[in-house]
């Protein structure tokens, strides 16, 4: 089963029009993101319908941030998107006639609802503004010169 990455890649494109002064088109996004401009303005039409984000036609124009980054989670990013399924495992078949199939159903339904319920507690419990400063760190950490650790010499 193929994995939904469009949490992540519309993260990923947030993340990018935070840190830009200017809006951005869909064609320098999609660029960043090495894929179609189209998959860019599909990604972003439903946070953009959820208000996160705007986009400005002409010259000049482009998608800017519609919200503060501090204010919106991952979970209400999550929500824009439709809630795409965010767990591949799942059940053979819905409505089993077979005893057996319909115990696994029953437990793997139970113990995915309660993955699911953390991972979206987490998902809310993280804010754009949270993920712009780790990426802040990051950089931070790229650019900073690299430190030696002193060696010790050893007592002769």
């Amino acid at each position: 089963m193929k994995r939904d990455s469009r949490l992540s890649a519309a993260l990923h494109l947030l993340l990018h029009m935070e840190r830009s002064s200017a809006p951005m088109t869909s064609e320098v996004l999609a660029e960043i993101m090495q894929t179609n401009p189209v998959v860019v303005r599909r990604i972003l039409a439903g946070i953009r319908d959820a208000g996160h984000v705007r986009s400005e036609k002409g010259h000049g124009g482009g998608w800017t941030l519609a919200c503060d980054p501090s204010e919106v989670t991952l979970r209400d990013v999550y929500d824009a998107l439709g809630r795409p399924p965010l767990l591949a495992v799942g059940h053979r078949r819905d409505s089993p006639s077979c005893l057996v199939e319909q115990s696994v159903n029953a437990s793997l339904g139970s113990a995915l609802a309660e993955a699911e319920a953390v991972l979206l507690e987490r998902l809310g419990a993280v804010s754009l503004s949270q993920l712009a400063s780790d990426v802040d760190e990051r950089l931070r950490a790229r650019t900073e010169p690299r430190r030696r650790p002193r060696r010790e010499h050893p007592h002769v």
